[in-house]
């Protein structure tokens, strides 16, 4: 289960903003806080900006007389599926000193036994019908909420119904077995022992500060496990008859059904859950004001880079009428703003540090913060902290220009247009996500229409003053905090807390406005001379077109329904870095990356980016070991400037030497950083990689040293050579089009493309997994946790009906290992099975087994998993097992052929492996052919006797 929050927060997740990008389709939860007394902001805002915000229509929502909320809404993407959620008002916040860690728990404890469904039969159920343990059916605590996540088919009847079963057990009939508790703790505790680490260990020491020791920073969610040892049962009883009551909780049902059965069931269901007579107050903590600037810098052996977070918090303000939609919107345009110029800082030619940005978001309780966050460059802080808030500064003493607004206006409003168009293709979880966050915290939903009317009303209004005031709300002297972390090796060249202060005080002397540079060209300057479509050929059973143009391209087209206004494409060629010599592998495979970072013709990244503003276009080459070629998404509106950006990276890539020695100068750094502070889990995935790879060259961790072999000139010459004949490419649209209509597009910019007609292909590098049984043992880290991988490989015959195999195989060892090393072992917190198979360059096959655990518990968990594999070669599948396998296969395959992406990838993966395009079609035939034999026979071919075990195990405490 994904637990919020429970392992591992990190810092960068506390600032978390909107961009403009991703359109606010609902009303905000908070806008910025208020400089003027409410009755005079209130004074100035006009009457129709104080209308309430309307709540979506479209969803219904009631109360039953226990208190129990309960959202309803219609919804058909994906057909013949529903969303469910039940939402607890209710986390880790709340938790008794005795009982840190029982929310969390108690949501483990809600899969292992209810009334109607005994033990982990709700699991089994659910798998049974198609719903996979994970990735579907989930469940995650925070600090104020628990949620549980049940997407089911609603063309079942008994399931639909069943479905609002497991809400209402969920929600007062976990039987909490002392027997199960039990069992279920060393669960709990593997889930802990998987987010310890530098980042656990420091976030225990900076915590407490930014928080000012409010009661969020001792209730971290996955707990103390003291407790998850020791708890009596009946302190977890406590807690959820205490919390787990219908006042506190919500029923959120979207999907492809009829309201008002579902209705009439949550109310014939949720009924039954008896009001709480004296209730336990769900008391708000507050995180508490403080005027001074809380500095906490911490340091930790296993910490590879120094980062650095500057946070001004602020109290937060609900969204409740029509100005703080506007306010929002503002808010919004100015974290585009921002982080556009700070992007730029990362094209300069010796960056100040390697990644950072500044915007305004959620915090955590009832905060808000504007947040600066920079990864200093060779651990440079003064540096990269004077960067980033000089840049702050500048918006703070000269603001925004015009033409910065203008773009992202237009990149906004087109964001929203999209959501707009795509209004009837809203899949059903994102509705859910808006109704769960209306009863946890107050948002408010709107429909889209109602959005997309509101900000092409008021978008317009919104001036460059109106954004450039916020940066002075938002950068204030109190409630700051500054987080500093870095290696342990580098803690005496750190800044101290004087100094610290210091340098964000005198931030943003000397500053000039800034220059908003941009070119006013075509972007191509001579359009090309096209070539028409030669020949076609129909392969109705698929609904798919293939053309081959007169210069040799071949394009493959499938048009859908599936998306109102999406289009997206992919192209691919034989041949990749694998032509390229050891010598020239390290320029070869940085070669497109080097070329898109430059831009194209005239255009410099950044240019190129202020000229598509306003448009939905993402064009990207890539060369890979076997294959070179370009992805991309567009809509049926810019489809024409998608394949003018497709002609360009062909026929004019840039070589633009100032971006690419800032990349390559922060990579290197990056580098050194990983390999001066090495993390137990990069020295392990360092070494599993290069053993699988045979040390092989290519196989081996990429290193300061080898990224000084790249050559720009050479990387210059290997991009053309790889885009220089488009003949042997194969383009794939599939979306949103008529072929009448992108013909003519694709015979102009596709038949415009060069070609030489030459004849190559990939070359074979012969890397192999090594043969025979192999043992590694990886020795680092200083956390008392192991991870285990076991690896079978081997030569495949690459065939649908083995490929079917091996998926069986996979998923049936997967659901068999959950059974015994977590749940009847309590070993594990999870454990994941993969079948992969390969036709080229080499038909190969590989099968992974991975785990985290405790390290005097690895041999054991490792000769259970054989054991269970022994029992397969043996007997073959259990027949329930292959059948959950089947019917998550059906489902998954029903809502992956209503998508394009899975159709982009599935016809160029078939047209590059030069396999059947209609072979989707026979799913069911291979299915059919799984049996307990089958299945047998395919554990004793593919464990065979290829075999590597590979260990991390901690360090020995002296």
């Amino acid at each position: 289960m994904n637990k919020i929050l429970a392992t591992g927060l990190m810092l960068a997740w506390l600032a978390t903003g909107a961009s403009a990008q991703q359109p606010v389709k609902k009303a905000p939860k908070k806008a910025p806080a208020k400089t003027l007394p409410a009755k005079a902001v209130a004074a100035g805002i006009p009457a129709e900006l104080k209308q309430p915000i309307p709540f979506d229509p479209e969803v219904k929502v009631g109360k039953l007389p226990n208190g129990l909320t309960y959202y309803i809404r219609k919804n058909t993407e994906p057909k013949n599926r529903a969303e469910l959620r039940l939402v607890v008002n209710a986390g880790a916040i709340l938790e008794t000193d005795d009982q840190q860690g029982l929310a969390h728990f108690l949501e483990h404890m809600a899969f292992n036994g209810t009334k109607n469904f005994p033990k982990n039969e709700i699991i089994s159920f659910l798998q049974s019908s198609g719903v996979r343990f994970g990735a579907d059916l989930n469940a995650s605590t925070g600090f104020d909420e628990t949620i549980y996540q049940l997407p089911v088919p609603t063309d079942s009847v008994r399931l639909f119904e069943q479905a609002f079963q497991i809400l209402e057990d969920w929600a007062h009939n976990v039987t909490l077995d002392p027997a199960e508790i039990d069992k279920e703790r060393g669960v709990v505790l593997e889930e802990a022992r998987s987010g310890r680490g530098a980042g656990q260990r420091m976030r225990e020491k900076y915590f407490p500060l930014i928080l000012n020791n409010s009661r969020y920073a001792d209730r971290l969610p996955i707990g103390k496990d003291e407790i998850i040892k020791n708890f009596k049962p009946e302190v977890l009883h406590r807690f959820y008859k205490d919390w787990y009551r219908p006042d506190l909780m919500a029923v959120v049902a979207v999907g492809d059904f009829d309201v008002a059965k579902v209705e009439g069931v949550i109310r014939e269901k949720f009924s039954r859950i008896p009001a709480v007579s004296n209730p336990k107050p769900r008391v708000r903590y507050p995180i508490p004001p403080h005027k001074d600037t809380k500095i906490a810098i911490v340091t930790d052996p296993e910490q590879p880079n120094t980062v650095v977070q500057i946070m001004y918090k602020r109290p937060e303000i609900k969204g409740k009428i029509l100005y703080d939609v506007r306010e929002a919107i503002k808010r919004v345009l100015f974290n585009s703003m921002i982080g556009n110029r700070i992007n730029e800082l990362t094209q300069q030619s010796d960056p100040p540090f390697l990644a950072g940005y500044s915007n305004y978001g959620s915090f955590l309780g009832d905060q808000d913060a504007f947040s600066s966050y920079v990864i200093a460059k060779d651990g440079n802080v003064n540096r990269a902290v004077t960067a980033i808030l000089d840049e702050n500064a500048r918006v703070d003493q000269f603001g925004f220009t015009e033409t910065e607004l203008d773009r992202a206006k237009k990149q906004y409003q087109k964001a929203v247009d999209r959501a707009y168009r795509e209004r009837d293709k809203t899949r059903s979880g994102s509705y859910v996500n808006e109704y769960v966050e209306n009863f946890l915290h107050g948002d408010i939903p709107v429909s889209i229409s109602f959005y997309n009317d509101f900000l092409k009303k008021y978008l317009d209004g919104i001036t460059v003053g109106d954004v450039n005031n916020l940066a002075k709300q938002f950068i204030t002297q109190e409630n700051r905090a500054v987080v500093i972390m870095a290696p342990e090796k580098d803690k005496d060249k750190l800044p101290t807390d004087k100094q610290i202060l210091a340098l964000i005080n005198n931030a943003g002397k000397g500053l000039t406005a800034y220059v908003d540079k941009t070119l006013d060209k075509p972007l191509l300057p001579t359009l090309p001379v096209g070539n028409p479509v030669a020949s076609e050929k129909q392969i109705r059973d698929i609904n798919v077109t293939e053309w081959t143009l007169r210069n040799g391209v071949k394009v493959v087209l499938k048009p859908t329904d599936f998306k109102n206004d999406q289009i997206i494409f992919s192209a691919t060629s034989p041949g990749g870095t694998s032509l390229y010599t050891d010598k020239d592998f390290e320029s070869a495979r940085f070669a497109s990356t080097l070329a898109q970072m430059s831009g194209i013709g005239d255009y410099n990244q950044i240019q190129l980016g202020k000229y598509l503003t306003g448009k939905t276009v993402s064009v990207s080459p890539y060369i890979g070991e076997t294959n070179e070629g370009i992805s991309g998404s567009t809509t049926p509106d810019d489809l024409e400037t998608a394949l003018q950006l497709v002609y360009a990276y062909f026929t004019a890539p840039r070589k633009d030497m100032d971006v690419i020695k800032g990349f390559l100068s922060n990579q290197k750094s990056y580098l050194q950083s990983q390999l001066a502070t090495p993390t137990p889990q990069k020295v392990f995935q360092d070494t599993v990689q290069s053993l699988l790879g045979a040390y092989h060259y290519r196989r081996l961790p990429l290193t300061p040293n080898r990224l000084d072999q790249v050559n720009v000139d050479r990387a210059d010459a290997i991009y053309k050579e790889r885009f220089a004949d488009a003949s042997d490419f194969t383009f794939f649209f599939v979306g949103n089009f008529k072929e009448k209509d992108i013909k003519p597009l694709i015979e102009k910019y596709l038949g415009g493309l060069p070609v030489t007609n030459r004849k190559e292909t990939y070359r074979d590098l012969g890397i192999r997994t090594p043969a025979g049984k192999i043992e590694k043992t990886v020795t680092k880290g200083i956390e008392a946790k192991s991870t285990v991988q076991l690896v079978f490989s081997g030569d495949f015959v690459w065939t649908p009906e083995n490929a079917t195999q091996i998926d069986a195989l996979a998923e049936a060892l997967e659901i068999k290992l959950t059974e015994t090393l977590r749940e009847e072992e309590s070993g594990v917190y999870g454990v994941g099975v993969s079948g992969a198979y390969a036709k080229i360059p080499a038909q190969r096959y590989t099968f992974r087994i991975g785990f985290g655990c405790a390290p005097e518990n690895v041999d054991k968990l490792i000769a259970r998993t054989l054991a269970e594999i022994e029992k397969l070669k043996q007997n073959g599948a259990d027949p329930k097992d292959i059948e959950k396998f089947k019917a998550e296969t059906r489902r998954e395959s029903e809502v992956q052929l209503k998508q394009n992406n899975f159709w982009l990838g599935y016809l160029s993966n078939q047209y590059f492996n030069n396999d059947d395009p209609t072979e989707i079609l026979r799913e069911d035939e291979l299915l059919k052919q799984v049996t307990p034999e089958s299945t047998k026979q395919a554990a004793n071919q593919y464990f065979g006797k290829n075999f590597i075990k590979l260990l991390l195990q901690p360090e020995r405490k002296q």
